[in-house]
């Protein structure tokens, strides 16, 4: 932009500092300059940063006598943030790890200092290293302060993740979309349900069927068999069909069979056959019978949106998820119109995760966010634990840094992020930090239990997996113990009806 103007110079200087058209953007003024009644206009630029400090620059001068007469070797509309000359930048940010986060450390004076780490800590750290600025975080109390100082021009950038809403662009732009935040959400991994038909699962359908109707049949050629020798020899060496089919599943069971069964040649021949059958069953489900309880299978997770919202579960967001909320219930989704029905604020991400893992419900967040939580915080010694996030995204939640409208800085802003992106440190940031947390935390909780152990405490064993080999408990063991009590139901009962028909049978022979 290009004013001309006719003022005192004092006057030109005031204007070019204080208004931030003037003094931040690309504009010039064209002042006429009294000249002894000579035409001469004074060509005046705003530098803010300068290795003097920001200063007002008289850049050339006209008149139609001389034409141009330049003062310094700048261009016209010189470039005001291609070099920031270890200036001061004000920047707004609260903790949220990975992207951005506070640590306090003491000094060897004891004093203590405020350390920032984080994806886009390290990204703007980088950014001020190229542009040669120095950082300054400005104090806010809570989220809205974030982007408030922003709109209001004292804060440059909001160095921290903001989704892309139509409403928040009322107020502020954004930087070059750089990270897709994908919200997912996380929920506590399925417990192991009553498997009382644990004694069913080694086999299918078709092959329970198939025993049933094989154990059914083979009786049959049994009794033929021992009714042709009868003709021959004696009628006492029949078989009763009742006595062999018992002794035909026993063998399925291990047991042997009786004398009269394999009396002949093709009995015996007809037994073998059977034994190598039942030894092949009985060998196989007793594999998978084992298979089954101790790696059982678990019951099937929410893992997409749609299962979320057919789950029927709440979703817990922190204090800012309200914007998201908002905008759920304005999709023309059914699933996130449902979904913005269920979501309720918590105070903190912690605070949601913790309800996940005591309630049925979900905690939505940044992935990489959930991420780096569930590792430091609710990861065990030996690195398991029982949340997981699920498979599929709720939205891609397209993310930049909020910077205030009309913003002079930002297409160089923007090449200084891409060229961080283009060599892949982003991710490189992200990965490190989720690995280095998930460390950490698990080398404190190992700390934790040495100590409890030199205390001579032992350790939960419910809630740590100290060994590697898996005990099976009264859930893995349901079903045999119900056979085995309904087995002494069956027979408690056959035993009442057996005494009182032989009381009644005496009681009759006496009378």
């Amino acid at each position: 932009m290009l004013v001309v103007t006719r003022m005192s110079l004092l006057q030109v200087k005031i204007l070019m500092q204080q208004q931030w058209t003037y003094s931040m953007m690309a504009a010039m003024l064209l002042n006429l300059e009294d000249n002894l009644g000579e035409i001469r206009y004074g060509i005046y630029s705003h530098l803010p940063y300068t290795t003097s400090g920001a200063r007002v620059v008289r850049l050339a001068s006209w008149s139609p006598k001389t034409g141009f007469t330049f003062f310094t070797r700048m261009m016209f509309f010189p470039p005001k943030f291609t070099n920031f000359y270890r200036s001061q930048v004000n920047v707004t940010a609260l903790p949220f790890p990975p992207y951005w986060n506070t640590i306090e450390e003491k000094g060897a004076n004891g004093t203590t200092h405020t350390k920032y780490t984080g994806t886009d800590y390290l990204m703007i750290e980088s950014i001020a290293k190229a542009l040669n600025f120095t950082l300054y975080v400005l104090p806010t109390a809570n989220w809205d302060e974030v982007t408030l100082r922003v709109a209001e021009r004292k804060s440059f950038i909001a160095t921290i993740i903001y989704a892309v809403f139509p409403k928040r662009l009322e107020q502020y732009d954004y930087s070059y979309m750089f990270e897709y935040a994908f919200h997912a959400f996380t929920m506590a991994r399925p417990a192991l349900k009553p498997q009382w038909q644990s004694l069913y699962y080694p086999y299918t359908d078709g092959v329970w069927l198939f025993i049933l109707v094989v154990v059914l049949i083979m009786p049959v050629p049994f009794i033929l068999i021992s009714r042709e020798g009868s003709i021959v020899k004696d009628e006492r060496n029949r078989v009763n069909a009742g006595s062999l089919l018992q002794d035909i599943i026993g063998t399925l069971f291990g047991q042997g069979m009786s004398d009269k069964a394999s009396q002949s040649h093709s009995s015996r021949l007809l037994f073998a056959s059977w034994l190598v059958f039942a030894f092949i069953v009985g060998t196989a489900y007793r594999g998978n019978l084992t298979a089954s309880l101790t790696a059982p299978k678990y019951p099937a997770r929410v893992e997409t949106l749609e299962q979320l919202v057919t789950a029927g579960a709440r979703v817990t967001m922190p204090p800012y998820g309200a914007h998201f909320r908002d905008f759920f219930k304005e999709s023309d989704s059914n699933d996130f119109k449902t979904l913005g029905e269920r979501v309720d604020i918590v105070p903190s991400a912690p605070e949601g995760v913790l309800q996940a893992t005591m309630k049925k419900q979900a905690h939505m967040e940044a992935r990489r966010y959930l991420e780096l939580i569930i590792a430091e915080k609710f990861t065990k010694a030996d690195g398991t634990t029982s949340l997981y996030i699920g498979r599929e995204s709720v939205f891609p939640g397209l993310s930049a840094w909020p910077i205030p409208h009309d913003a002079p800085y930002k297409d160089t802003l923007n090449r200084a992020i891409m060229a961080v992106l283009e060599g892949g440190l982003y991710e490189k940031w992200s990965r490190d930090l989720v690995n280095e947390a998930r460390q950490e935390s698990s080398k404190k909780k190992r700390e934790i239990l040495e100590q409890q152990m030199e205390q001579g405490v032992l350790p939960d064993t419910n809630s740590q997996d100290n060994s590697d080999i898996t005990a099976l408990t009264v859930i893995h063991m349901q079903g045999p113990l119900l056979l085995l009590l309904l087995g002494l139901v069956f027979a408690s009962l056959s035993f009442v009806v057996e005494y009182l028909l032989t009381y009644c049978q005496r009681k009759d022979n006496r009378a």
